[in-house]
């Protein structure tokens, strides 16, 4: 047994919660919690969703679960104004001056559709508690080895593309899970997505457990429900989710949910962590045993396959689109990495009551961006004109589209490079540089500070991944420098033709990228076929071939700040 598991044994993780209120009033210090509680605290604080900083020794990153991305305007007012109010450097780390780009009191959009803030100290965290109960937020097991955030579809209700709207399975599966102590600690963490539309933006290939939308004839009538993906995830051990013979009706959803879980949690490996996911648990077991695990621990009966109605991936919702419902819209706001200020994202909650209707809402969306819905359509060109939106227009250029960046070592224990200025600066670089191409609508640039893949860089046209690399300086071998760089992938999707991308080449100097890609679209708008995208050039022509296309670059530019951060 690892030493996490023996952790888990000595107190269950929950347990965790009121000890954080205890610490909080007494004002420990890190030092004397571990005294207290010994080193597997900091695994146990995971369970109430936050994680240390590292290398700011007191301070930690905490995580607020929003489910299928879905939020009220005072939902994310609230979490606005908490970031503000208790995610703030001090002024050893820089105060108001720490970042160049987005200043001080931001928060970040993750690719799960949760919210994380830094900067916050555990006497604080009773008061983000009462501030979220208030309006129905929560953060616990926004980490650790239970239920995740439950992704689905930003624009559930309101587009046309959907099958039906599954936004309030979601928010049933997730009030089952949160807080369950039976299901609060399983072999690994757990992440499920249920969507109702067929375009799949809510990434059920590489998910743990995924419910797509499908519609199965029983005893005569036609039925709406959801097909079953299971074992997919990214990470050291890529894998795309198998499909089970199951049709699951919405009002099963949790039960089914429950008995994979319970088949997870029995079968699971606990011994090695690097190995405790459930896609290797598939794949060992192979999908027919695994499914004939979860129907003998499912309580309900569980029909075969219906019809598929999953049509393929599109992932984004960027720009003004028309609800289904007359006369209204949503605005889907570019937000470069998912990071901006918790000042903004209030007055985003603000304006979303001032120009849509009373059933307007935030979502967040996979890609780090986010929505305002229930836009009466008149009211759009005053909504584009509030401060808050300069900085995140529904018409970036296609690298700008595109970017998604993970937390990296700018917070991360396990980061290698920093990444949300270096996405921000250079999706903003890349825009400008290569124009050449009118039919360019997006391009997806994903930056993982190392190789635990939280930006999804293996699904992406272009995906980074953070390494050291050693250089030399002056062609004199004496005066080689480590610096940061990465590794290079290209050609990656999900949906119909999804595809791991190909690492093409490791450990490339970070201020070589931006002439590397360079050439690589130049390269691309010339010999590409009609309609051919990006990832689909990239996956025709051999790696070999593109290896030598990056490497006529020009001569390697040193890294800057744009002018406009």
């Amino acid at each position: 047994m690892n030493a996490v598991e023996e952790w888990k044994r000595e107190k269950h993780p929950l347990d965790v919660i009121e000890d954080i209120r205890q610490y909080a009033e007494e004002g420990l210090s890190f030092d004397e919690i571990e005294e207290r509680a010994g080193g597997g605290e900091w695994e146990r604080l995971k369970w109430a969703g936050m994680y240390s900083h590292g290398v700011q020794d007191g301070y930690f990153m905490m995580r607020t679960k929003v489910p299928g991305g879905y939020l009220t305007p005072d939902q994310a007012e609230v979490i606005g104004e908490v970031v503000e109010e208790y995610a703030t450097a001090p002024e050893e780390y820089g105060g108001e001056n720490q970042n160049e780009c987005w200043g001080d009191a931001y928060l970040d959009i993750t690719t799960r559709q949760d919210v994380q803030k830094h900067w916050v100290e555990i006497e604080d965290v009773p008061d983000v508690w009462e501030r979220y109960d208030e309006v129905g937020l929560t953060t616990i097991q926004g980490c650790g080895d239970g239920a995740r955030n439950v992704l689905g579809c930003p624009a559930a209700g309101l587009d046309d593309h959907e099958c039906f709207d599954a936004q309030p399975v979601v928010d049933a599966v997730s009030d089952y899970f949160t807080g369950n102590r039976e299901y609060a600690n399983l072999p690994r963490k757990f992440k499920m997505t249920i969507t109702g539309c067929k375009h799949d933006c809510a990434q059920s290939q590489i998910n743990d457990l995924g419910l797509v939308p499908a519609r199965k004839e029983l005893e005569g009538q036609e039925y709406y429900g959801f097909h079953v993906r299971v074992g997919g995830g990214l990470s050291d051990g890529p894998r795309m989710a198998s499909n089970l013979d199951v049709f699951v009706p919405p009002e099963a959803a949790v039960e089914f949910c429950r008995a994979v879980a319970q088949t997870f949690k029995e079968l699971g490996d606990r011994n090695n962590r690097g190995v405790c996911r459930m896609r290797y648990l598939v794949e060992q077991l192979g999908p027919e045993t695994f499914e004939a695990a979860i129907r003998d621990r499912c309580t309900v009966d569980l029909p075969t396959r219906g019809v598929d109605l999953t049509e393929g991936y599109a992932g984004d919702h960027v720009g003004v689109h028309d609800q289904k419902q007359e006369g209204l819209t949503y605005v889907g706001f570019n937000v470069i990495a998912g990071r901006m200020g918790g000042d903004e994202f209030a007055k985003a909650a603000r304006a979303a009551r001032t120009y849509g209707t009373d059933d307007a809402s935030i979502r967040l969306a996979t890609d780090q961006n986010f929505l305002i819905t229930h836009v009466p359509a008149e009211n759009v060109e005053d909504l584009l004109a509030e401060p808050f939106a300069q900085d995140y227009q529904p018409d970036p250029g296609p690298f700008s589209r595109g970017a998604v960046g993970c937390t990296g070592s700018e917070f991360c224990n396990y980061g290698i490079i920093e990444t949300k200025k270096r996405v921000r600066r250079w999706a903003r670089e890349l825009d400008e540089r290569i124009d050449t191409l009118d039919d360019l609508e997006v391009v997806r640039m994903h930056m993982s500070g190392c190789s635990a893949s939280c930006a999804q860089p293996q699904i992406a046209d272009i995906g980074f991944r953070g390494e050291t690399v050693q250089v030399d300086t002056d062609g004199d071998d004496d005066a080689d420098a480590i610096v940061e760089g990465m590794d290079f992938g290209l050609g990656g999707s999900i949906g119909s033709d999804n595809e791991f991308l190909d690492w093409v080449e490791n450990a490339v100097p970070a201020d070589a990228v931006i002439p590397a890609l360079e050439r690589l679209f130049e390269a691309y708008a010339e010999d590409r076929t009609d309609g051919e995208r990006f990832y689909e050039w990239c996956r025709r022509v051999d790696n070999g071939h593109l290896r030598s296309i990056m490497k006529r670059a020009d001569a390697p530019v040193t890294e800057g700040v744009a002018a406009d951060d």
